[in-house]
């Protein structure tokens, strides 16, 4: 996938869209909704900061808020474009490994999965199932959760470890927060040979 923006990049992108969406974020509250090292949240904001794509404001007690500036708006909207200029590529080769893996849990007796993830990828692999006779028992996903996605409630990542879901197998249904969902899912305590990805963890 040549175009697709590096995985820095991609980090770079989620940072700017949270703080797009609420402007008083701290690195504390950053690195908690991404699933990143606050260490590693540290390094992204100081780039950002020095690029202009972000401000900061002092906040009691003794704490940081991070802010958009015009620049860093249009800095997101560039990034942005750039995976979408991609997407078909991704669908594609979502298509492509969803087709192989679906068709490798069957041969394998599988005969429920859970999505962990609710966007395009997702909705990628619902189609790509309904050519199996593989039964979707349920989606997760945390910034979806309580909503309803492809006609069902989504569910909490902490659902799937909780009783709720009857499944052989989880498949990571998002590129962008993939690796965020995979090592929430672990540090939930789901077995790792229980989860299945579709695109490569970083």
């Amino acid at each position: 996938m040549n175009n697709i923006p590096e995985p820095g990049e991609h980090r770079s992108l989620q940072i700017l869209t949270e703080l797009s969406t609420d402007d008083s974020l701290t690195q504390r509250d950053l690195s908690s909704r991404l699933g990143i090292a606050l260490g590693l949240v540290n390094s992204y904001i100081r780039n950002l900061m020095a690029k202009g794509f972000i401000t900061v404001k002092s906040i009691p007690p003794r704490r940081y808020a991070y802010f958009l500036t015009p620049k860093g708006f249009t800095e997101k909207t560039r990034l942005t474009y750039h995976l979408l200029q991609d997407y078909t590529r991704i669908y594609r080769e979502a298509r492509a490994n969803l087709k192989r893996l679906f068709a490798d849990l069957r041969i394998g007796g599988a005969r429920r999965v859970v999505f962990a993830g609710a966007d395009e990828v997702a909705e990628i692999a619902f189609l790509t199932l309904q050519e199996t006779d593989i039964e979707l028992a349920g989606i997760v996903d945390e910034e979806m959760a309580g909503k309803k996605f492809l006609g069902r409630d989504v569910r909490p990542l902490s659902s799937v470890n909780s009783g709720e879901f009857s499944y052989d197998y989880i498949v990571i249904t998002s590129y962008l927060k993939k690796e965020m969902i995979y090592k929430k899912l672990l540090d939930a305590g789901t077995p790792e040979e229980h989860l299945k990805v579709i695109f490569s963890i970083q």
